[in-house]
Protein backbone atom coordinates (compact mmCIF):
# COMPACT_ATOMS: atom_id res chain seq x y z
CA UNK A 1 0.00 0.00 0.00
CA UNK A 2 1.33 3.52 -1.04
CA UNK A 3 1.83 5.75 1.97
CA UNK A 4 1.60 9.75 1.98
CA UNK A 5 4.11 11.72 3.13
CA UNK A 6 2.97 11.91 6.63
CA UNK A 7 2.58 8.28 7.51
CA UNK A 8 6.07 7.61 6.09
CA UNK A 9 7.29 10.32 8.47
CA UNK A 10 5.44 8.65 11.65
CA UNK A 11 6.44 5.40 10.57
CA UNK A 12 10.11 6.17 10.58
CA UNK A 13 10.00 8.41 13.98
CA UNK A 14 8.08 5.14 15.39
CA UNK A 15 10.82 2.62 13.97
CA UNK A 16 8.42 1.13 12.01
CA UNK A 17 9.45 0.57 8.10
CA UNK A 18 7.49 2.65 5.79
CA UNK A 19 6.99 1.89 1.83
CA UNK A 20 10.06 4.02 0.68
CA UNK A 21 12.14 6.37 2.20
CA UNK A 22 10.72 9.56 2.73
CA UNK A 23 12.33 12.35 1.01
CA UNK A 24 11.52 15.79 2.67
CA UNK A 25 13.98 18.38 1.15
CA UNK A 26 13.21 21.65 2.40
CA UNK A 27 12.78 23.85 -0.68
CA UNK A 28 11.77 27.31 1.12
CA UNK A 29 14.74 29.24 0.61
CA UNK A 30 15.20 28.46 -2.91
CA UNK A 31 11.74 29.01 -3.51
CA UNK A 32 12.10 32.44 -1.72
CA UNK A 33 14.99 33.88 -3.46
CA UNK A 34 13.69 32.81 -6.99
CA UNK A 35 9.55 34.14 -5.90
CA UNK A 36 11.22 37.68 -5.04
CA UNK A 37 13.47 37.96 -7.91
CA UNK A 38 11.40 36.51 -10.51
CA UNK A 39 13.16 33.42 -11.69
CA UNK A 40 11.53 30.87 -10.72
CA UNK A 41 11.26 28.37 -13.74
CA UNK A 42 8.28 28.26 -15.78
CA UNK A 43 7.01 24.92 -14.99
CA UNK A 44 6.31 26.49 -11.57
CA UNK A 45 5.13 30.02 -12.72
CA UNK A 46 2.15 30.84 -10.61
CA UNK A 47 2.68 28.35 -8.10
CA UNK A 48 2.47 28.23 -3.92
CA UNK A 49 4.91 26.29 -2.60
CA UNK A 50 3.32 23.45 -1.49
CA UNK A 51 1.81 23.34 -5.27
CA UNK A 52 5.63 23.01 -6.08
CA UNK A 53 6.18 20.37 -3.70
CA UNK A 54 3.32 18.20 -4.59
CA UNK A 55 4.09 18.61 -8.18
CA UNK A 56 7.51 17.60 -7.61
CA UNK A 57 6.45 14.43 -5.59
CA UNK A 58 8.49 15.90 -2.28
CA UNK A 59 7.08 16.28 1.36
CA UNK A 60 6.15 19.35 2.94
CA UNK A 61 9.16 20.55 5.55
CA UNK A 62 6.37 22.08 7.75
CA UNK A 63 8.61 24.11 10.43
CA UNK A 64 5.66 27.45 10.86
CA UNK A 65 3.34 25.41 13.14
CA UNK A 66 3.29 27.17 16.64
CA UNK A 67 1.41 25.40 19.88
CA UNK A 68 2.10 28.30 22.02
CA UNK A 69 2.68 32.42 22.35
CA UNK A 70 4.41 34.02 25.18
CA UNK A 71 4.33 37.38 27.20
CA UNK A 72 6.68 38.67 29.83
CA UNK A 73 4.84 40.56 32.87
CA UNK A 74 5.90 43.74 34.10
CA UNK A 75 8.58 44.48 31.23
CA UNK A 76 7.80 47.47 28.43
CA UNK A 77 9.83 46.12 25.05
CA UNK A 78 9.83 48.21 22.47
CA UNK A 79 11.51 48.48 18.67
CA UNK A 80 13.15 51.18 17.13
CA UNK A 81 14.64 51.11 13.64
CA UNK A 82 18.24 52.61 12.85
CA UNK A 83 18.97 52.17 9.17
CA UNK A 84 19.15 48.74 7.96
CA UNK A 85 19.41 47.76 12.22
CA UNK A 86 16.41 46.95 14.38
CA UNK A 87 17.07 47.74 18.34
CA UNK A 88 14.93 46.15 20.70
CA UNK A 89 14.63 47.34 24.14
CA UNK A 90 13.67 45.75 27.44
CA UNK A 91 12.56 48.00 30.32
CA UNK A 92 12.08 46.22 33.60
CA UNK A 93 11.85 47.59 37.51
CA UNK A 94 15.56 46.70 37.72
CA UNK A 95 17.35 48.06 34.74
CA UNK A 96 17.46 47.99 31.13
CA UNK A 97 18.79 45.50 28.14
CA UNK A 98 19.18 46.06 24.21
CA UNK A 99 19.61 43.64 21.50
CA UNK A 100 20.33 44.81 17.83
CA UNK A 101 19.70 43.21 14.39
CA UNK A 102 20.55 43.90 11.12
CA UNK A 103 19.83 43.20 7.69
CA UNK A 104 21.45 43.90 4.79
CA UNK A 105 19.49 44.01 1.06
CA UNK A 106 21.21 40.83 0.12
CA UNK A 107 19.39 39.36 3.28
CA UNK A 108 16.34 40.74 2.18
CA UNK A 109 16.66 40.04 -1.42
CA UNK A 110 16.99 36.27 -0.48
CA UNK A 111 14.53 36.51 2.37
CA UNK A 112 17.09 35.81 4.86
CA UNK A 113 16.45 36.49 8.36
CA UNK A 114 18.22 39.67 9.65
CA UNK A 115 21.76 38.87 12.11
CA UNK A 116 22.07 39.54 15.61
CA UNK A 117 24.71 41.64 16.23
CA UNK A 118 24.80 42.86 19.59
CA UNK A 119 23.60 40.80 22.28
CA UNK A 120 21.27 41.55 25.40
CA UNK A 121 24.45 40.91 28.36
CA UNK A 122 26.91 42.99 27.43
CA UNK A 123 28.51 43.17 31.10
CA UNK A 124 28.02 41.50 34.47
CA UNK A 125 25.15 44.55 35.78
CA UNK A 126 22.87 43.09 32.68
CA UNK A 127 22.65 39.49 34.29
CA UNK A 128 19.89 40.20 37.03
CA UNK A 129 18.00 42.32 34.28
CA UNK A 130 17.76 38.98 31.81
CA UNK A 131 17.15 36.33 34.88
CA UNK A 132 13.99 39.04 35.86
CA UNK A 133 12.86 38.49 32.31
CA UNK A 134 13.14 34.70 31.98
CA UNK A 135 11.34 34.90 35.50
CA UNK A 136 8.51 36.88 34.59
CA UNK A 137 7.60 34.97 30.88
CA UNK A 138 4.83 33.26 30.76
CA UNK A 139 3.91 30.93 28.08
CA UNK A 140 0.09 30.15 27.06
CA UNK A 141 -1.61 27.34 24.41
CA UNK A 142 -1.83 28.42 20.42
CA UNK A 143 -3.71 25.02 20.46
CA UNK A 144 -6.41 26.15 17.63
CA UNK A 145 -3.54 27.89 15.36
CA UNK A 146 -1.46 24.74 15.36
CA UNK A 147 -4.65 22.67 14.54
CA UNK A 148 -5.43 24.88 11.50
CA UNK A 149 -1.35 24.68 10.54
CA UNK A 150 -2.09 21.15 10.47
CA UNK A 151 -4.95 20.79 8.27
CA UNK A 152 -2.90 22.76 6.00
CA UNK A 153 0.10 20.63 5.97
CA UNK A 154 -2.50 17.57 5.48
CA UNK A 155 -0.89 14.63 4.03
CA UNK A 156 1.94 16.25 2.96
CA UNK A 157 3.99 16.04 5.70
CA UNK A 158 4.49 16.22 9.57
CA UNK A 159 4.43 19.05 11.43
CA UNK A 160 7.66 19.89 13.34
CA UNK A 161 7.27 22.79 16.01
CA UNK A 162 9.90 24.86 16.97
CA UNK A 163 9.89 25.77 20.54
CA UNK A 164 13.63 27.56 20.86
CA UNK A 165 17.05 26.73 22.09
CA UNK A 166 18.33 24.85 24.85
CA UNK A 167 19.29 27.26 27.97
CA UNK A 168 23.32 27.11 27.24
CA UNK A 169 23.02 27.24 23.63
CA UNK A 170 20.64 30.22 23.96
CA UNK A 171 22.87 31.70 26.16
CA UNK A 172 25.73 31.08 24.12
CA UNK A 173 24.16 32.39 20.67
CA UNK A 174 21.92 34.59 21.50
CA UNK A 175 22.11 36.47 25.01
CA UNK A 176 25.98 36.90 25.11
CA UNK A 177 27.59 35.63 21.71
CA UNK A 178 29.79 32.64 21.73
CA UNK A 179 33.15 34.06 22.52
CA UNK A 180 31.94 36.09 25.80
CA UNK A 181 29.66 33.60 26.65
CA UNK A 182 32.68 31.06 27.58
CA UNK A 183 34.62 34.35 29.09
CA UNK A 184 31.86 35.15 31.53
CA UNK A 185 31.95 31.24 32.53
CA UNK A 186 35.26 32.11 33.65
CA UNK A 187 35.14 35.80 34.72
CA UNK A 188 31.38 35.11 36.44
CA UNK A 189 30.57 31.34 36.93
CA UNK A 190 27.69 32.29 39.85
CA UNK A 191 26.11 34.75 37.59
CA UNK A 192 26.28 32.45 34.23
CA UNK A 193 25.40 29.54 35.81
CA UNK A 194 22.47 31.37 38.38
CA UNK A 195 20.79 32.71 34.93
CA UNK A 196 21.17 28.82 33.48
CA UNK A 197 19.32 27.32 36.35
CA UNK A 198 16.54 30.07 36.16
CA UNK A 199 15.74 29.00 31.97
CA UNK A 200 15.80 25.54 32.72
CA UNK A 201 13.32 25.84 35.45
CA UNK A 202 11.13 28.46 33.73
CA UNK A 203 11.00 26.91 30.49
CA UNK A 204 10.11 23.37 32.86
CA UNK A 205 7.77 24.84 34.82
CA UNK A 206 5.76 26.60 32.07
CA UNK A 207 6.89 25.71 28.64
CA UNK A 208 7.32 22.10 28.66
CA UNK A 209 3.66 21.56 29.81
CA UNK A 210 1.81 23.93 27.17
CA UNK A 211 3.92 21.31 24.96
CA UNK A 212 3.46 18.02 26.61
CA UNK A 213 -0.46 19.15 26.23
CA UNK A 214 -0.23 20.00 22.95
CA UNK A 215 -1.71 18.27 19.90
CA UNK A 216 1.92 18.05 18.38
CA UNK A 217 3.95 14.68 17.75
CA UNK A 218 7.29 16.51 16.45
CA UNK A 219 8.82 18.78 18.87
CA UNK A 220 12.36 20.77 17.60
CA UNK A 221 14.26 21.83 21.02
CA UNK A 222 17.52 23.30 19.76
CA UNK A 223 19.71 24.05 16.69
CA UNK A 224 23.11 24.12 15.83
CA UNK A 225 24.80 22.46 18.65
CA UNK A 226 28.79 21.94 16.84
CA UNK A 227 32.02 20.76 17.90
CA UNK A 228 33.99 23.70 18.09
CA UNK A 229 31.31 25.88 20.20
CA UNK A 230 29.71 23.52 22.19
CA UNK A 231 32.07 20.92 22.46
CA UNK A 232 32.18 17.52 24.44
CA UNK A 233 33.06 18.49 27.95
CA UNK A 234 30.60 21.67 28.25
CA UNK A 235 27.98 19.50 26.19
CA UNK A 236 27.79 17.11 28.83
CA UNK A 237 28.09 19.23 32.12
CA UNK A 238 25.80 22.12 30.80
CA UNK A 239 23.63 21.01 28.09
CA UNK A 240 23.13 17.29 28.18
CA UNK A 241 21.06 16.82 32.11
CA UNK A 242 18.72 19.54 30.22
CA UNK A 243 17.66 17.79 27.45
CA UNK A 244 17.58 14.24 28.75
CA UNK A 245 15.18 16.04 31.45
CA UNK A 246 12.91 17.26 28.12
CA UNK A 247 13.22 14.22 26.40
CA UNK A 248 11.75 11.99 29.50
CA UNK A 249 9.56 14.81 30.01
CA UNK A 250 7.89 14.66 26.22
CA UNK A 251 8.16 11.13 25.79
CA UNK A 252 5.24 9.49 27.79
CA UNK A 253 3.04 12.09 26.24
CA UNK A 254 3.47 10.74 22.99
CA UNK A 255 6.03 13.32 21.49
CA UNK A 256 9.03 12.78 19.36
CA UNK A 257 12.04 15.34 20.15
CA UNK A 258 14.70 16.83 17.57
CA UNK A 259 17.21 18.89 17.11
CA UNK A 260 18.08 20.86 14.42
CA UNK A 261 21.74 19.56 13.44
CA UNK A 262 22.82 21.33 10.24
CA UNK A 263 26.78 22.26 12.08
CA UNK A 264 29.91 19.89 12.35
CA UNK A 265 28.91 17.34 14.94
CA UNK A 266 31.57 15.13 14.56
CA UNK A 267 32.85 14.99 17.82
CA UNK A 268 29.75 15.27 20.27
CA UNK A 269 27.95 12.38 18.57
CA UNK A 270 27.69 10.36 21.97
CA UNK A 271 26.33 13.39 23.57
CA UNK A 272 23.87 13.50 20.76
CA UNK A 273 22.78 10.06 21.68
CA UNK A 274 22.93 10.00 24.92
CA UNK A 275 20.71 12.93 24.76
CA UNK A 276 17.79 10.77 24.33
CA UNK A 277 16.45 12.74 21.39
CA UNK A 278 14.55 10.76 18.91
CA UNK A 279 15.82 12.64 15.83
CA UNK A 280 18.71 14.74 14.27
CA UNK A 281 17.29 17.15 11.96
CA UNK A 282 18.59 18.61 8.75
CA UNK A 283 22.08 16.63 9.56
CA UNK A 284 24.72 17.87 7.63
CA UNK A 285 27.33 15.70 6.24
CA UNK A 286 30.93 15.83 4.49
CA UNK A 287 32.26 17.39 2.44
CA UNK A 288 30.58 20.34 4.37
CA UNK A 289 31.85 19.13 7.48
CA UNK A 290 33.80 16.57 8.83
CA UNK A 291 31.30 13.58 9.19
CA UNK A 292 30.12 11.07 6.78
CA UNK A 293 26.75 9.67 7.20
CA UNK A 294 28.41 6.26 7.71
CA UNK A 295 30.23 7.86 10.69
CA UNK A 296 26.92 9.32 11.67
CA UNK A 297 25.20 6.32 12.08
CA UNK A 298 27.80 4.38 13.75
CA UNK A 299 28.33 7.18 16.27
CA UNK A 300 24.10 7.89 16.97
CA UNK A 301 23.46 3.78 16.87
CA UNK A 302 20.34 2.68 15.07
CA UNK A 303 17.39 3.97 16.88
CA UNK A 304 18.24 7.51 16.18
CA UNK A 305 16.46 9.09 13.41
CA UNK A 306 18.57 10.86 11.18
CA UNK A 307 16.66 13.80 8.83
CA UNK A 308 19.08 14.64 5.92
CA UNK A 309 22.43 13.23 4.04
CA UNK A 310 22.44 15.31 1.25
CA UNK A 311 24.72 18.64 2.05
CA UNK A 312 23.20 21.11 -0.34
CA UNK A 313 26.85 21.65 -1.74
CA UNK A 314 26.48 18.45 -3.64
CA UNK A 315 23.25 20.09 -5.63
CA UNK A 316 25.99 23.04 -6.82
CA UNK A 317 27.30 23.15 -10.17
CA UNK A 318 30.63 23.15 -8.39
CA UNK A 319 30.16 19.37 -8.25
CA UNK A 320 30.33 17.68 -11.41
CA UNK A 321 27.87 15.27 -12.35
CA UNK A 322 29.84 12.32 -12.11
CA UNK A 323 30.66 13.07 -8.11
CA UNK A 324 27.10 13.76 -7.52
CA UNK A 325 25.85 10.31 -9.01
CA UNK A 326 28.67 9.20 -6.69
CA UNK A 327 27.99 10.53 -3.69
CA UNK A 328 23.99 9.44 -3.94
CA UNK A 329 25.30 5.81 -4.46
CA UNK A 330 26.80 6.13 -1.21
CA UNK A 331 23.80 7.61 0.47
CA UNK A 332 21.69 5.35 -1.03
CA UNK A 333 24.29 2.37 0.52
CA UNK A 334 23.37 3.79 3.35
CA UNK A 335 19.83 3.55 3.21
CA UNK A 336 19.78 0.19 2.08
CA UNK A 337 20.79 -0.49 5.11
CA UNK A 338 16.94 0.25 7.04
CA UNK A 339 18.15 2.15 9.85
CA UNK A 340 15.87 5.00 10.18
CA UNK A 341 16.30 8.26 8.04
CA UNK A 342 14.27 10.83 5.97
CA UNK A 343 16.15 11.98 3.13
CA UNK A 344 16.70 15.96 3.27
CA UNK A 345 18.91 18.55 2.07
CA UNK A 346 21.22 20.28 5.22
CA UNK A 347 20.19 22.49 5.18
CA UNK A 348 17.94 23.89 2.55
CA UNK A 349 18.48 24.13 -1.55
CA UNK A 350 19.74 27.10 -1.80
CA UNK A 351 18.90 29.97 -4.91
CA UNK A 352 21.98 28.36 -6.97
CA UNK A 353 21.09 24.82 -6.33
CA UNK A 354 20.70 22.85 -9.40
CA UNK A 355 17.11 21.77 -9.77
CA UNK A 356 17.59 18.82 -11.96
CA UNK A 357 19.66 17.38 -8.95
CA UNK A 358 17.05 17.48 -7.06
CA UNK A 359 14.66 16.00 -9.30
CA UNK A 360 17.23 13.35 -9.99
CA UNK A 361 17.16 12.52 -6.29
CA UNK A 362 13.43 11.83 -6.38
CA UNK A 363 13.49 9.51 -9.21
CA UNK A 364 16.69 7.59 -7.03
CA UNK A 365 13.86 7.54 -4.57
CA UNK A 366 11.75 5.88 -6.20
CA UNK A 367 14.38 3.37 -7.72
CA UNK A 368 16.32 2.46 -4.98
CA UNK A 369 14.53 4.30 -1.77
CA UNK A 370 11.42 1.86 -2.07
CA UNK A 371 13.29 -1.53 -2.20
CA UNK A 372 15.84 -0.50 -0.13
CA UNK A 373 13.92 0.36 2.79
CA UNK A 374 11.25 -2.18 2.46
CA UNK A 375 14.18 -4.96 2.92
Amino acid sequence: MTMTERQRQLAVLNGERPDRVPWMPRLELWYTAHYLAGTLPDEFQGMRLSDIQRKMGVGKTARAGHVCTSRIRGVEVTERRVGMATVTEYVTPIGTVTKTHKRTEGMDRDGIAALEIEHMIKGPDDYDIVKYIFENTEYYPAYEQFEAYDRDVGDQGLPMVQIGDVPFHWFLKDLTGYEKGYLDLFDYPDKVEDLLETMWQVLKERLWPVVAASPATLILHGAHFSSQTTPASYFDKYMLPYMQDFADSMHPHGKKVAHHADNDTSEILQQLRDSRYDMQECFVTDPMVPCTLKQAREGLGKDVVIFGGIPSVILEDSVSEEEFENYMDEIFDEVAKGDPMILGIADNMMPTSLLHRVKRVGELVEERGRYAVGV
